[in-house]
């Protein structure tokens, strides 16, 4: 049994995570993370009555010799400090929390390297999202004039999405970069044009009724091409959770990307 613990448990994708670690057969919840909760007992709240484990609002309490997997599904403010605890105390953290830049994960990758433990930060744990990128570049190997644009509910912190970004990044490891479009192109309106990664447009849509949803548009003479993947509810996340937790112990390093553990 892979026991874990939930970060973010309150959330909408930690609460799905949760229910993902109750139902499977292999996993263990042995405790969920938020500091702002006021529970004492997971049973306290009434979907999880028969559930007696732990709910934890700061590190102290928490006993991380139970712990083999930290999923966390909570804020950009918070999720790098959770990485580094739940490395420095032997748990494999699968990290689905978006917000950590570059330099953060350069250090908690070494971090996880001088302790020798593995774990995963997903810019998307959807398959179909983490195929999209690998589709787009392979697609940009042969058509450098992309843009992205990226369609998430309008409740969700972050613009560009951190699969967005992900997937530029992707993208820009086989693309030169070069200038898109009119040199002397103006916006008439400030941003018209959206975000620039290496010369790559990124534009975000944030509207009720998406859940998440991604594009990336490719251009070329007397042809285009457009690989788009929707996730239309939150529980399409969840077989990449499940996979993680139970592929991570594995891992050599912290990787980055669901892909690695395909």
């Amino acid at each position: 049994m892979v026991k874990v613990i939930v970060a973010g448990f309150k959330g909408s994708m930690g609460n799905k995570a949760t229910h993902m670690v109750i139902d499977h057969d292999d996993f263990e919840l042995v405790g969920v993370f938020d500091p702002t909760a006021t529970e004492q007992k997971l049973s306290e709240i009434a979907e999880f009555a028969a559930y007696d484990v732990p709910v934890y609002q700061d590190y102290e309490q928490i006993n991380t010799d139970q712990a083999d997997v930290w999923i966390d599904f909570t804020v950009p403010q918070a999720v790098y400090t959770n990485t580094k605890f739940a490395l420095e105390h032997g748990v494999r953290p699968v990290i689905g929390t978006t917000g950590l830049t570059d330099d953060q994960v350069v250090e908690l990758q070494q971090i996880a390297k001088e302790r020798k433990i593995g774990g995963l930060i997903a810019p998307n744990f959807g398959l179909s999202a983490v195929l999209l990128m690998q589709f787009a570049q392979q697609a940009a190997k042969y058509f450098p004039n992309v843009e992205i644009i990226e369609m998430h509910h309008d409740n969700k912190l972050d613009a560009p999405s951190g699969t967005a970004v992900a997937t530029a990044k992707k993208i820009a490891e086989v693309r030169e970069a070069h200038h898109q479009g009119n040199p002397d192109e103006k916006e008439t309106l400030a941003g018209a044009r959206g975000a620039d990664y290496e010369g790559m447009k990124i534009h975000s849509v944030r509207l009720p009724g998406y859940v998440a949803h991604e594009q990336v548009l490719f251009g070329a003479p007397g042809e285009a091409l457009t690989i788009r993947q929707d996730s239309f509810d939150r529980s399409s996340f969840m077989s990449g959770v499940a996979v993680a937790v139970a592929k991570v112990g594995t891992a050599q390093e912290l990787l980055v990307g669901l892909e690695n553990l395909l």
